[in-house]
């Protein structure tokens, strides 16, 4: 594992271009606190309201206010389709939100598609294309309606794209549909467990249920939006439900106990790894000062920190 960067110095005199919150994984149930399918890691079902709405406190309070907030999916907990709440629940959530006073872009995970269908998520709330940037002349950069993705521009020269994890997946789709046959035929040719949410003996063990992937037309679609980036030398920060990077996987008990391979079931079937690093400079965002070299950067963002801050 390579040695984490340490971030250069930043002048007195820097100036904060802008902000934006993050917030992921609060899974709310109107249930007792409970435990991960693992069994491993409590849940606080009900208590993570309270967590939201501190969250948003904190934003709406803040001097210089957020230009936005990334909500990076899996918003109610799955077990709401269980008892028949999951419209209830996600309405308690999304009014929630409501008192933010900054736009919100919404990611979906798995446990979006375990209480509702793609197409009740694409006509919902949950759908924030609607706050995308369209760039004239330029309809390449424009995405199909065949995926949950889009960019905006929270700032100039930084773009973000917000991508769908789950594009190719059996979650969420219809299993007669066509897409839903082609997912479960990729699932099952790298995963013969009976159960498909078990990694158990994969060599590749991103390829369970719970997981999703790119489709060909969508990182295609992503490459000319960071190809329009590197010719207008603009930073990029790429949003999504799952992580980029297997290392990213890992919580702090791992890190401090070294744990030497990540648990690879927690990322993507196809990790988008070439399609990015054609295009990166490989640094983090909160190092960016008015000494940052011009070259295009695309910045991963891979965990859930409340508030990142990007510098000049």
């Amino acid at each position: 594992m390579d040695a984490k960067p340490e971030p250069g110095p930043l002048s007195e005199s820097s100036e904060l271009l802008f902000s934006f919150g993050v917030i992921a994984d609060i899974q709310y149930a109107d249930l007792e606190d409970g435990y991960n399918f693992q069994g491993s890691r409590r849940r606080y079902y009900r208590h993570s309201l309270l967590h939201l709405q501190g969250a948003i406190e904190h934003w709406n309070k803040e001097s210089s206010p957020p230009s936005c907030v990334l909500q990076l999916g899996d918003i109610i907990d799955g077990y709401n389709a269980q008892y028949q709440a999951s419209e209830k629940s996600l309405e308690l959530i999304m009014n929630t939100f409501q008192r933010l006073k900054v736009p919100v872009h919404h990611t979906w995970g798995n446990h979006e598609f375990y209480n509702f269908s793609r197409d009740y998520l694409t006509n919902s709330k949950l759908n924030t294309k609607f706050l995308e940037d369209q760039i004239a002349h330029h309809p390449e950069t424009v995405p199909s309606e065949n995926y949950y993705a889009y960019h905006f521009v929270p700032f100039p020269k930084f773009r973000f794209i917000l991508l769908d994890a789950y594009d190719m997946s059996v979650l969420g789709v219809d299993p007669s549909s066509p897409k839903y046959q082609q997912c479960l035929k990729i699932l099952r040719e790298h995963n013969p467990n009976a159960e498909l949410n078990s990694p158990q003996g994969l060599a590749e063990p991103q390829f369970v249920q719970f997981n999703g992937g790119f489709s060909q037309e969508q990182l295609n679609w992503l490459n000319e939006v960071l190809t329009f980036s590197d010719r207008n030398q603009e930073k990029v920060v790429i949003v999504k439900v799952s992580v980029q990077h297997p290392w990213a996987c890992l919580g702090p008990r791992d890190l401090a106990l070294s744990v030497q391979t990540p648990p690879a079931s927690c990322y993507c079937y196809n990790l988008m790894f070439q399609v990015t690093t054609q295009h990166s400079a490989h640094s983090s965002p909160q190092h960016c000062s008015k000494h940052t070299p011009s070259s295009p950067r695309v910045y991963p963002l891979l965990d859930a920190e409340l508030q990142t801050q990007l510098r000049r």
